[in-house]
């Protein structure tokens, strides 16, 4: 790979939505989507891709991943959770996402839990693996490279492609893999 900083650059590794960021005056659904869309937007793959939508959302609400809304409007921690939720169903399945967020929705509502604490230590450690991605990132491209020059083919450049690809998706796995486990104490604690 020619440049690996120019790469890690345009992956975008840094969207998180900081809690500074986050309004502290309640907002409807329609706000709540531009939020998203002008904060993650950089993330679509495409135009069509949509951050998120009223759907989304109504389904998060009918699923019980947050605590319900008060007057059509979503709360500071309401945005946190749905930020949570934009990360977690990257990796996770929306079963597995609720799961893992009905303790945290029942300590808000029923202990008036102080959300943003959670949540800033969150986004700091979204930072930290950030820049520990990078650093590991670019070992993987110098093993890649090592491992191309013990091949004879005039494809050089598709196969280190090909090999970064499948290292990325392996280590992908190996970290949901590894997050479902933790899903799964969450849920024999929940169900008893």
């Amino acid at each position: 790979m020619k440049n690996v900083n120019e790469y890690l650059n345009n992956l975008q590794l840094h969207s998180q939505l900081p809690i500074e960021e986050i309004p502290n005056l309640d907002l409807y659904m329609d706000q709540v989507i531009q939020l998203f869309e002008s904060k993650f937007g950089i993330l679509k793959r495409d135009d069509d891709e949509k951050v998120l939508t009223k759907t989304m959302i109504n389904n998060y609400a009918k699923g019980k991943l947050f605590f319900p809304i008060k007057n059509k409007k979503y709360t500071k921690d309401h945005l946190m959770l749905i930020s949570m939720i934009y990360q977690l169903k990257g990796a996770l399945s929306i079963n597995d996402v609720k799961t893992t967020l009905y303790k945290l929705n029942k300590m808000i509502v029923e202990d008036k839990f102080d959300l943003a604490k959670l949540y800033e230590s969150y986004v700091q450690l979204a930072d930290d693996s950030m820049k520990q991605l990078r650093s590991e990132i670019k070992q993987l491209v110098e093993d890649v490279e090592q491992h191309i020059e013990t091949l004879d083919s005039n494809n050089t450049d598709y196969l280190q492609e090909f090999l970064l690809v499948a290292s990325f998706v392996n280590m992908s796995n190996y970290y949901r893999r590894a997050a479902e486990k933790i899903v799964d104490q969450i849920a024999q604690r929940n169900d008893k």
